[in-house]
């Protein structure tokens, strides 16, 4: 009864992390991007005028892209869901690049943690010893 009990629960909680992880996963990416811009200096510009908003409205929607205007480099990245055009040069670019490379290697280094630590509890791929 008691080890019936424990598999529902951890059946439970596994099935709304996949779910939740699911749904949240597109959003969590966007979000991060806008996170990372702002931290490496990257203005955030509401597109106000007529021909803002046309050139706004034909760039892809979550996509760091390169410009040159009057012999200038300008990166730009358009938040279509709050509306908003995240721009900087070419520092603010590589700052921005900087930053995710060195999120990359925390999340690979707590993967790593996390890994550690469930072959210490000798956990294995399946959970904890008497779940199945």
């Amino acid at each position: 009864m008691k080890q019936s009990k424990t598999i529902s629960i951890y059946l439970t909680l596994l099935v709304t992390t996949a779910v939740l992880g699911f749904f949240g996963c597109a959003s969590q990416r966007a979000h991060n991007k806008e996170s990372l811009l702002s931290a490496a200096g990257f203005r955030a510009i509401t597109p106000s005028t007529p021909q803002q908003q046309s050139l706004y409205a034909s760039m892809p929607p979550y996509k760091v892209q390169r410009h040159d205007f009057n012999g200038r480099v300008t990166y730009a990245f358009a938040d279509k869901k709050a509306g908003v055009l995240y721009v900087g040069g070419e520092n603010e670019y590589q700052r921005y690049r900087q930053l995710g490379q060195q999120q990359q290697i925390a999340n690979e280094q707590l993967e790593a943690a996390e890994m550690n630590q469930n072959a210490a509890m000798n956990w294995g791929v399946w959970g904890p010893p008497g779940m199945w």
